[in-house]
């Protein structure tokens, strides 16, 4: 049951429809191209895209009406993603959608002058998308989804579920997660502050993957972080089944987890980055200048609760914490 509602990241243009009508008697169609780092048949990356056509609608733009939609979907694959790029550029749309910190880095290599919406990107200034994020810079702008702190708000909570835990993995792939040193700080500091071996588990695979879960399940006192990573999204099943083979207390970034049965998740709905992204069109469309849309932060974040998986972990959650989640699935 859901306790609060999400509030979108960013509020669109209360006019629109003159623009939209303004380009039908033009005779031509606004065109935009999408490159998300996700499985078309992913039904949370269909979610995201749901609610970004939904914002367009409600801005006055309508896919086959006024607006030409193009996707392209690398399922991870960053070679893939690398070709869709090159494919989406040259098809010259007025904006690009990148979904992903690896989307968003394969359409920079590209071009350098349509205008780059981001979502689902950690840490745009260290990945070298933009200058600042008042002032992007360049071709680039977006929403980012956590800020490296909210690395050790995960690892707070798993603290207030799971004192026992004396040493807590956080894992990523490096070839994704290219930003990892972003969360890796305060994730040692605050393991340090509370008195847990901190462990950086990089895999490439799922066998790695594995590997790493049979490493933490083989003593008691283990936990689990996961840092936001295209490739975590990816292989979340395999993750959340070994976590539960080996009753590994684990702290997801976005509620995608959860909903697969993951434990816990505290993080931003993502739904809401591809809204505000579609804001971001709107204005672009309507004349507005990249460098006068700075990098959003997030300003919103939710803490999910999986009821039925912390009785199977033989997880005790605090009330006082079931009462401070925005959903709790039972």
């Amino acid at each position: 049951m859901r306790r609060r509602e999400c509030v979108a990241l960013l509020g669109g243009s209360a006019v629109a429809w003159p623009h939209a009508a303004y380009a039908q008697q033009r005779g031509r169609l606004r065109r935009i191209g999408v490159l998300s780092g996700f499985a078309e048949i992913d039904p949370e990356a269909q979610a995201w895209d749901i609610a970004f056509r939904k914002r367009l609608d409600e801005l006055g733009w309508a896919d086959g009406r006024n607006i030409q939609v193009d996707y392209r979907w690398g399922a991870g694959n960053l070679d893939r993603l690398q070709m869709f790029a090159k494919e989406l550029v040259q098809l010259t749309p007025e904006v690009l959608i990148a979904v992903s910190t690896s989307a968003t880095a394969a359409l920079q290599r590209e071009t350098r002058t349509i205008p780059i919406v981001f979502a689902v990107v950690s840490d745009p200034i260290g990945s070298g998308f933009v200058a600042s994020l008042n002032r992007p810079g360049g071709n680039i702008t977006g929403f980012i989804n956590l800020e490296s702190s909210l690395i050790g708000k995960s690892l707070d909570l798993l603290h207030e579920i799971a004192p026992q835990v004396s040493r807590v993995a956080c894992m990523f792939n490096p070839k994704t997660a290219t930003y990892a040193r972003y969360y890796l700080e305060t994730f040692k500091s605050l393991a340090a502050a509370l008195a847990v071996e901190p462990i950086e588990a990089i895999v490439q695979s799922p066998d790695e993957i594995e590997a790493v879960m049979t490493m933490l399940g083989s003593k008691a006192g283990a936990g689990l972080v996961i840092m936001p990573d295209l490739f975590m999204q990816l292989n979340r099943d395999t993750i959340i089944s070994l976590a539960a083979r080996y009753r590994i207390p684990t702290v997801y970034p976005f509620r995608l987890f959860v909903t697969a049965k993951g434990l816990m998740s505290y993080g931003v709905d993502l739904a809401d980055t591809l809204r505000g992204a579609a804001s971001y069109v709107d204005r672009i469309f309507q004349g507005a200048r990249l460098g006068e849309l700075p990098v959003q932060l997030p300003t919103k974040f939710e803490l999910i609760i999986n009821l039925k998986t912390a009785r199977e972990l033989g997880v005790d959650i605090p009330p006082s914490l079931i009462v401070r989640a925005d959903e709790v699935i039972e």
